[in-house]
């Protein structure tokens, strides 16, 4: 396979490695997922995330492993052990869903790589698209609030809720961006803010129960946030924390934007009920560690409920801001995102 780089993703010499994203902001580190063991590892640890991220990293491993002489029923079962390994975002889904159809062909090696590939420049075409809808939305000297992380990091372009806000930032109409910390790995405060910082994009931190007050104060102008799964009815899962946002700002009349490419679209899943939803670590939640330790702040009994994701009813959300333009609550109403 050629050599490859993207934010989080990097092919050389026929291996594959992932950037660290539990070590970010403070060390830029670079891990090998050279197996299947180690990717999932990394996606359950969160090294590697973002739903088109986890999908196009997935896809990459599968190639490098029938590169190297894999046969198909091995590549069947490491297909198929990925799949399982991030059961909400269905980007992984329907990128192994092509994987696997690429497997079926005579020369599966050969089809695997360039099917790989090509889901590689896809995403990067995918968030330019997004990037240029989506900031056709964004008034001029707006304050804008985004939620988690939908940047470079999580996918192999310039992302999407925080691509538009990039390509929006570039064309003079970002005045701030409030970055939530997005708990309980404050992905907001570790990548976002350092995502926002390196474009030069002018942003504050704020924690996630600051938004209400800043809503009241009319200091947000839109909500951008992305997703993990749109159901066919236009629901929406996404990272904790994400339906509260859309409560508030249908509370305070503040447009809720929801950017994501097609990859993301689920239209065999009826609604958000339909939506698994992965439960995390009670670690997350009790206490905090890395380079510095460890530190336990719950009682070592506490119970703890930590659901990585959140199902925002379409009845909240303004525009879904895709790759093929911007769809209307009217379009969802009339089945958009229904089979075809």
């Amino acid at each position: 396979m050629p050599s490859l780089q993207t934010t989080s993703l990097r092919i050389a010499d026929n291996r594959l490695f992932i950037l660290d994203q539990q070590a970010l902001p403070q060390e830029k580190r670079w891990l090998s997922a050279d197996t299947v063991d180690e990717l999932v590892g990394h996606i359950h640890a969160l090294r590697v995330r973002g739903a088109p991220l986890i999908g196009l990293s997935a896809s990459l491993l599968l190639a490098l492993l029938a590169e190297r002489g894999a046969n198909r029923d091995e590549l069947a079962m490491a297909l198929e052990t990925l799949r399982a390994a991030r059961p909400t975002a269905v980007n992984l889904m329907n990128n192994l869903d092509r994987m696997k159809q690429a497997l079926a062909q005579e020369e599966y090696a050969q089809t695997l790589m360039a099917e790989a590939l090509h889901l590689i420049e896809e995403d990067k075409q995918l968030c330019d698209n997004i990037a240029q809808a989506g900031s056709s939305l964004v008034k001029a000297g707006s304050r804008l609030l985004t939620h988690c992380n939908t940047g470079g990091l999580a996918t192999a372009g310039v992302g999407t809720a925080l691509g538009v806000i990039a390509l929006a930032h570039q064309q003079g109409k970002v005045a701030n961006v409030w970055v939530d910390e997005t708990r309980p790995l404050l992905q907001g405060g570790r990548l976002t803010a350092w995502e926002l910082g390196e474009l030069g994009v002018p942003y504050q931190l704020i924690t996630d129960s600051m938004a209400a007050s800043l809503m009241a104060k009319g200091q947000v102008d839109a909500v951008w946030v992305g997703a993990d799964r749109i159901a066919a009815n236009g629901d929406v899962a996404n990272k904790i924390g994400t339906y509260s946002l859309a409560v508030l700002a249908k509370f305070h009349n503040v447009p809720f934007y929801v950017a994501a490419p097609q990859t993301t679209l689920d239209p065999h899943c009826p609604n958000g009920d339909a939506i698994p939803i992965e439960q995390r670590s009670q670690a997350e939640v009790t206490g905090v560690s890395g380079s510095f330790g460890a530190v336990q702040w719950a009682p070592t009994d506490a119970q703890v409920y930590n659901p990585a994701f959140d199902v925002t009813p379409a009845a909240l959300i303004s525009a879904w801001v895709l790759d093929s333009g911007i769809v209307t609550p009217a379009d969802v109403a009339n089945g958009i995102f229904q089979p075809g």
